[in-house]
């Protein structure tokens, strides 16, 4: 069964991350707090699509579902105020 740390782990592998939370508790479907560097100057589509490339075929065959809210680091700090 697939759980948060599993996924926390493949993002890190993949993307420099300042913040990464996931929670999830049924082993298929999990919320993400994603905040890169890499997300810099993407909309919001193409930071999606970094973590999908990431998680590569689990999204298929493991995840069932997960919802992302990413962010750049300039997004997260006009975020937090």
């Amino acid at each position: 069964m697939v759980s948060p740390d599993y996924i926390k782990q493949l993002i890190s592998a993949s993307l420099e991350c300042n913040v990464l939370e996931v929670e999830g508790d049924d082993g298929t479907h999990f919320s993400a707090l994603i905040v890169s560097p890499a997300f810099s100057g993407r909309g919001r589509v193409q930071q999606h699509q970094l973590v999908y490339k990431a998680l590569g075929e689990r999204m298929r065959d493991e995840i069932h579902a997960l919802s992302m809210k990413t962010y750049s680091p300039e997004e997260w700090a006009a975020q937090q105020g």
